[in-house]
């Protein structure tokens, strides 16, 4: 062999040894957030998702850009989302939580606390002395922006005692306050909220008084779930430490603030348990 063929040969096993030894960068570990029927747009969620997480990361004392999001606000891109990221762990609903739980191996990590609970109750809301129970609003239209997860409300929110799809004529909405308008003007008959949409009632420019004519259980709130198949025990430890932290960070409080959240607090079981068992008697 020459001598340029020979140093050609040996350059090439150099490089190659090179590109062997050097250590690949992990690309950012997926986290997949999903908020069905949300009015949130996918590009100013994922913003606010990253902002968050570069908090997360520095309180928890990760190197910058170990995580990025993928948000959706539809329950079919979220499904899809999960099963093609496959991320260790999601930010989810309790109805896509219940529904996913066996597939992917969900285990709670922690939950939002929003104005001193980590709970909510859904209300059926109709124009005062209009309708006097659920009962009478059978065959009634009803509003609202949480009709993205039909079985949630079905097996959960009404405790399989009421089928939406069945008993009213559903109208779904993206925005709540449409909603409550549409019912305000008598062009819906009622509108079921969510815990949140309700503790926003106050400060609406209605012009009719409304009333609950239903009121649900306390229902617990999702937040943090990690597959427990591909996350380790000390990493969900480590990210729910951080999570718990970030509402008391300087940074991290104008985040809490903007989604109303008060602190992220540990997952329990207790809460979320009865709410398993109540999905599986609906089946």
């Amino acid at each position: 062999m020459k001598l340029n063929q020979l140093l050609k040969v040996r350059l090439i096993g150099s490089l190659l040894a090179l590109a062997i030894s050097v250590p690949t960068v992990a690309a950012p570990a997926p986290i997949v957030v999903c908020y069905p029927g949300g009015p949130v747009s996918e590009s100013e969620a994922n913003t606010a998702m990253g902002a968050m997480l570069r908090v997360v990361e520095r309180v928890g004392e990760w190197p910058a850009n170990s995580f990025t999001s993928y948000f959706t606000a539809s329950v079919d891109e979220c499904r899809n989302l999960l099963s093609s990221k496959k991320p260790a762990f999601a930010i989810t609903s309790l109805g896509l939580f219940l529904e996913q739980r066996e597939a992917h191996h969900l285990l709670p990590v922690v939950q939002p606390r929003m104005k001193g609970a980590a709970s909510e109750r859904y209300r059926v809301m109709v124009q005062k002395d209009k309708f006097a129970s659920l009962d009478s609003l059978q065959g009634k239209s009803m509003g609202g922006t949480v009709f993205e997860e039909p079985d949630f409300i079905r097996k959960i929110v009404f405790g399989g005692k009421v089928d939406p799809a069945v008993d009213f004529k559903v109208q779904p909405s993206r925005q709540a306050i449409r909603a409550l308008r549409s019912l305000d003007k008598g062009e819906l008959d009622a509108v079921l909220l969510n815990g949140q949409q309700y503790a926003a009632l106050g400060s609406l420019p209605l012009k009719t008084p409304l009333a609950a004519v239903f009121t649900s259980e306390d229902i617990p709130l999702m937040g943090l779930v990690a597959n427990s198949l591909t996350s380790k025990p000390e990493e969900r430890t480590r990210l729910a430490k951080a999570l718990e932290g970030m509402c008391s960070d300087a940074d991290g409080k104008k985040l809490c603030d903007l989604f109303g959240i008060e602190a992220f607090v540990p997952a329990n079981p207790p809460t979320i348990d009865p709410m398993i068992k109540l999905w599986q008697q609906g089946k």
